[in-house]
């Protein structure tokens, strides 16, 4: 961007703040709340980016948001379709095309989530990359909201081993790899021209044999029943087994997973303490 764009884009996210009812995107009003709209804090927490960044962005210091961080703030900000090109075009990037993996979260789906927000749901795209992580699946699972680049992929955390508190088996584990992988593998078929896609299978492909492998393999498994049932070891309340309903937006192309519990069960009882621990030491 040049000085000009920088400005008006740091302009136009403090406009677009301010016009925001902070109950409507779910967050708390206070008896002593002055500001109209959302606070800087408050957005960029929504956005899940700092709230030094978000100060530089809106002040014009910091001139090269990347267009996940552009996507975050139209999420966070709920634009609509023209606004959400209009800030694009202010940072410098392209709108996103239909060859484009979408992460565009829209207006009808977020309503969905949001009267799923006592519930933990998470939303991927199609190349299995974070989207969002509501706060009830922070709590569960852990927080997401320092994730940065391939940490952010699904199919990068489970390839490469990193920290879960999903317990599986190492067959289960073996052959969720599979299945993610193999749903990867008709994401590059649906998205040939997208050029994010191919550099995102080459850096998996380079930093972990195990992808190479499944990635190179001749008979991906099929996919299996996206219903399934996953045990979570909770650091404060032990193991819960929850039910995992992988919900798929055909149109956005997003996968969105639903963590439940059968009522009045212990492992219900445990997920609503998780949620309260979970919430309270991320300060939510």
């Amino acid at each position: 961007m040049d000085g000009v764009e920088a400005w008006e884009f740091g302009r136009t996210v403090r406009r677009w703040r301010d016009r925001v009812a902070p109950e409507a995107v779910g967050v708390p009003v206070g008896r002593r709340r002055r500001a109209s709209g959302l606070r800087r804090e408050e957005l960029a927490t929504l956005a899940g980016i700092s709230a030094d960044y978000l100060t530089r962005l809106e002040q014009g210091r910091a001139t090269a948001p990347s267009a996940q961080v552009v996507e975050s703030l139209a999420r966070a900000l709920r634009l609509a379709d023209h606004e959400r090109d209009l800030l694009y075009r202010l940072a410098g990037h392209a709108a996103p095309g239909p060859d484009v993996v979408p992460s565009r979260v829209t207006p009808s789906v977020q309503r969905l989530l949001d009267r799923l927000s006592h519930t933990p749901v998470v939303v991927y795209d199609a190349s299995w990359t974070l989207v969002l992580a509501n706060a009830p699946y922070n709590a569960l699972m852990g927080d997401t909201s320092t994730w940065r680049g391939l940490d952010r992929n699904a199919v990068w955390r489970n390839v490469t081993g990193l920290p879960t508190r999903v317990v599986h088996t190492p067959r289960e584990q073996a052959d969720h790899e599979a299945r993610l992988v193999a749903d990867l593998r008709l994401t590059t078929s649906r998205y040939p021209a997208d050029r994010a896609l191919r550099r995102l299978i080459a850096e998996l492909a380079a930093g972990s044999p195990r992808f190479a492998e499944l990635w190179d393999a001749e008979a991906p498994p099929p996919l299996a029943d996206p219903s399934r049932r996953k045990t979570v070891d909770h650091p404060a309340v032990g193991p819960i087994t929850l039910d995992c309903d992988t919900l798929l937006v055909a149109l956005d192309d997003l996968r969105i997973s639903v963590y439940t519990a059968e009522p009045g069960t212990e492992d219900a009882d445990r997920l609503e303490l998780a949620a309260v621990l979970g919430t309270q030491s991320l300060g939510i």
